[in-house]
């Protein structure tokens, strides 16, 4: 059986999925095609129902739960690691508000967590996530960072306004859904958990050679520094990543009330989880 499966080149994508789709572990009669793609491109495959498995935006999950369900394995969750809004110039909230803001994805977390820091600011231009530290750089204004950027941001003269992540911690009490990995609702009950269980067997045989960065990773890590890629994955790979468990699945959740809220949107919460 031959399965499409959409992921990011970012390096805690490829620590992830490596071992399932390079045939380092018995994927039990599946074979996954990888598709590595940028995540706001995956988003908006998702809303098409493009790939049977996918890594999304939990940002995007509202907009899609009526073809997909979450796995519990593969997400990017936890404390601390949030989208930071930076600037090149150091200023106040009054010129913020003047300010286009460079966002990562129309559909992503990112820009679910700026709507909830900043409600009324409408000034905004969607950008890959890769492109908005130049912007930021070239004085076109503000923007907010995902990924490998919150670690290169500050040594390159950058400022962070707010961390995004950080806000949403205090105002909601859970820990920051960034992206996870949905499969069809069209395929079987019993091979959705049989690749949850899978995807879940790669993240363990990943971290028995960590902290060894393999070729797979490298070659995909855009020029990262073996530091960055490091941190990078140290910080998006976690417990949660491995099982969402009942926290991760209450954090999704208050994160799908949140977005209803500010589309001002009635939400359906059930069906949610494989």
């Amino acid at each position: 059986m031959n399965i499409p499966i959409g992921f990011s080149p970012c390096p805690n994508d490829t620590f992830i999925f490596d071992a399932l789709v390079n045939n380092k572990i018995d994927t039990e009669g599946i074979h996954f095609l990888p598709v590595l793609e940028d995540v706001q491109t995956l988003n908006e495959w998702a809303i098409q129902g493009k790939l049977p498995v996918t890594k999304i935006s939990y940002g995007v999950l509202p907009l899609v739960t009526s073809q997909y369900k979450v796995l519990n394995s593969g997400s990017a969750l936890g404390n601390g690691v949030g989208p930071l809004l930076i600037t090149k110039n150091k200023q106040n909230d009054a010129a913020l508000a003047l300010e286009t803001i460079a966002i990562p994805g129309e559909n992503t977390t990112a820009h679910l967590l700026f709507s909830l820091a900043y409600p009324n600011h409408k000034n905004k231009i969607f950008l890959r996530y890769d492109q908005i530290e130049e912007y930021v750089q070239s004085g076109n204004g503000p923007g907010v960072i995902i990924h490998e950027n919150r670690f290169t941001y500050a040594e390159k003269g950058l400022h962070k306004i707010i961390d995004l992540g950080d806000f949403w911690e205090q105002q909601i009490k859970a820990p920051i859904p960034l992206g996870g990995i949905v499969v069809s609702k069209n395929i079987d009950k019993s091979i959705q958990l049989k690749i949850d269980r899978l995807i879940q067997k790669s993240i363990e045989i990943a971290h028995t050679n960590w902290p060894q960065l393999n070729d797979y990773i490298c070659n995909h890590s855009q020029e990262m520094s073996e530091d960055v890629m490091r941190k990078h994955i140290e910080l998006y790979v976690n417990d949660y990543s491995k099982n969402l468990g009942p926290t991760g699945h209450k954090a999704v959740l208050r994160l799908m009330d949140v977005y209803g809220q500010l589309k001002n949107i009635s939400i359906n919460r059930e069906d949610v989880f494989v």
